[in-house]
């Protein structure tokens, strides 16, 4: 077996381990768990999520996961919290204590602590015979039968473990509580995943120029507004109402078609029927009609009256795209 063989072997042989034990983690839910989930949900306070070692980074990535999905959580070091830190703690929060043994020293100091302070608590282990779960109001079983670590002590399986625990945990909320994409959104203002979700048509259009001719205009002024306005594209207005648009594809079949164009106006080249959009409409909606229709640009239009263009060059520089 060469390198690339062994190194592929060892690969598989990890993720193998992790994907049985996950699968076996549905198994594990139990009645504790709907009923944490039932107690975070009509809780007024938040959720305090505590750990030692790799639990702790673990529980980070969970209370972002709560946070990001609508559920207030605050991240309290086990460490820290007996040295100063358990201020954090407020009367109605619920907390979670992440251990894989349950017994770790840091553990068997705080639980008495935070159990001192009437707080409901939760623990997440691997060993439901442990201080923590003896000692936790209910307990969410993440037991592993092993580590992909050879030797089965780097925390591997354990920690994937726990953290599917917490994503079952933050979509259980979610879907109770009915978090839908607005509210996500709300909570995502940033980023190509938030724009996705809030951006519209009307916010591109109205930062973009506005390139429009009459039906009556001479092509070379087509060309002329076209080219400034750098859209690629130009509405073409009868009567203050959109009747067509010239394109640069329009440009080019003119010239194929012309020899001459003294005298050609914007009606005579121009498309009939152009797709156009609601300002109102996500722009991720104007991304999907520019696929769809393999073209590069949308015409916005509120109730007949053209706003302007949206550009897939504008979906792009958003990160739309």
């Amino acid at each position: 077996m060469n390198n690339s063989d062994t190194i592929l072997s060892i690969a598989r042989k990890t993720v193998e381990t992790e994907s049985k034990a996950i699968g076996n983690l549905a198994h594990l839910l139990n009645e504790d768990f709907a009923l944490a989930v039932n107690h975070i949900l009509n809780s007024k306070g938040r959720v305090i999520i505590t750990g030692i070692g790799k639990s702790a980074i673990i529980a980070t990535k969970i209370v972002a996961t709560l946070n990001s999905t609508g559920t207030p959580a605050v991240f309290m070091h086990a460490g820290d919290a007996i040295h100063g830190d358990l201020g954090t703690i407020q009367d109605e929060d619920v907390v979670i204590c992440i251990s894989k043994s349950g017994n770790t020293p840091e553990i068997k100091m705080l639980v008495p602590l935070i159990k001192r302070g009437k707080n409901i608590l939760i623990g997440m282990t691997g060993n439901t015979e442990s201080f923590l779960a003896q000692q936790a109001k209910y307990i969410l079983n993440t037991y592993v039968e092993k580590e992909a670590c050879p030797n089965n002590l780097a925390p591997t399986t354990s920690t994937t473990a726990q953290l599917v625990m917490g994503d079952a945990l933050a979509i259980s909320l979610l879907e109770l509580k009915g978090f839908s994409s607005k509210d996500f959104a709300k909570y995502h203002p940033g980023g190509s995943l938030g724009k996705r979700l809030y951006l519209t048509v009307g916010d591109i259009v109205q930062t973009n120029m506005k390139p429009q001719v009459d039906i009556e205009t001479d092509v070379r002024t087509v060309i002329v507004e076209i080219s400034e306005k750098m859209l690629g594209v130009s509405a073409v207005i009868d009567n203050g109402k959109l009747v067509g648009v010239v394109t640069d594809g329009d440009i080019r079949r003119m010239l194929n078609k012309y020899e001459n164009i003294n005298g050609l106006k914007a009606k005579d080249i121009m498309t009939h029927g152009p797709k156009t959009i609601e300002t109102k409409k996500l722009a991720i909606t104007a991304l999907e009609l520019m696929q769809e229709n393999e073209i590069s640009q949308l015409l916005a239009v509120d109730n007949g009256d053209y706003k302007g263009v949206v550009h897939l060059h504008n979906l792009i520089n958003e990160g739309i795209l």
